[in-house]
């Protein structure tokens, strides 16, 4: 139901499989501003109008002088919308192509970078929708995650509630490497492309073959 808050809520940042190696070797996730400075390696699957109006346009109410593209964005769920959209592969701003197979799931505890975040001075918040619209609200009191919408997180069903299910975290600057607890991916091959990118990390987040993940 709305407003009932999991007791060890999860979030989720997805990539390609082919990014891994490049975020390890940077210790962590980098947000846009950061990246688009820099020369990533790997596919990136991103919306670039969307991208855009992130890094120039939309800030957060909570920090008036951070923009949602100084920020590295997670959902609240695996099976995100956006994955749908790279299974249907239809969407006229996609320029990605390569469906869901080699899109993994980067999985963190909730609590745990807030913790961090706290501790290092970087800001946070959540959004009650979909950070990438002009209309979304945001928060920055863990005691009010109760105004997302749960259940519709949870839904497998999401029709019409879209913008529900793409609430986001969004974390200042970067997220380190270490804080990732779990990769969660589709196929027994990318599984494999897992293991061999993770053998030389110190860091190796439990990897899971998670096809529920996925539509």
């Amino acid at each position: 139901m709305p407003g009932v808050v999991p007791q060890n809520p999860k979030i989720y940042h997805i990539v390609h499989v082919d990014r891994l190696a490049s975020i390890i070797a940077k210790r962590g996730l980098l947000c846009d501003a950061v990246m688009e400075n820099r020369t990533g390696s790997g596919t990136n699957i991103g919306l670039k109008n969307i991208k855009s109006r992130r890094l120039n346009e939309y800030k957060l109410q909570s920090h008036p002088d951070l923009f949602v593209g100084q920020c590295v964005p997670f959902y609240f769920c695996p099976r995100s919308v956006m994955l749908y959209m790279y299974h249907m592969n239809n969407h006229p701003d996609l320029t990605y192509k390569g469906g869901q197979g080699p899109i993994v799931h980067l999985e963190a505890d909730l609590h745990e970078v807030v913790n961090w975040a706290n501790q290092n001075e970087k800001r946070w918040a959540f959004t009650l929708s979909n950070a990438g619209s002009s209309y979304f609200e945001d928060r920055a009191e863990l005691e009010k995650l109760n105004e997302l919408d749960w259940q519709v997180i949870a839904a497998n069903m999401w029709s019409g509630k879209q913008d529900k299910k793409q609430a986001e975290f969004l974390i200042e600057n970067s997220l380190p490497w270490e804080l990732v607890s779990r990769i969660g991916v589709k196929s027994r091959d990318v599984y494999s492309q897992v293991n061999t990118i993770l053998q030389d990390a110190k860091h190796k987040p439990h990897g899971e073959i998670k096809p529920n993940w996925y539509y």
